[in-house]
């Protein structure tokens, strides 16, 4: 399982070193980019989700085209 945590910066550190002593646990820290990148990933996955459970309507792929 993935989890992704956001910690205050003064506490990251000591919560990256209690992770490194478990050995069943595979800490990797994100830089900026790579978090921002994901972050819009879940958003977009959770957009998806709404748009086939019918809470949002979707539009067609010619439409994101021409924007294009």
């Amino acid at each position: 399982m993935k989890v992704l945590l956001d910690i205050k910066d003064d506490k990251a550190q000591f919560f990256l070193d209690l992770l490194k002593d478990l050995s069943f646990v595979k800490a990797t820290p994100l830089d900026a980019d790579r978090f921002r990148i994901l972050t819009e990933w879940q958003e977009a996955m959770q957009e998806v989700a709404r748009i086939k459970a019918g809470k949002k309507r979707g539009r067609p792929i010619q439409a994101l085209l021409d924007e294009l």
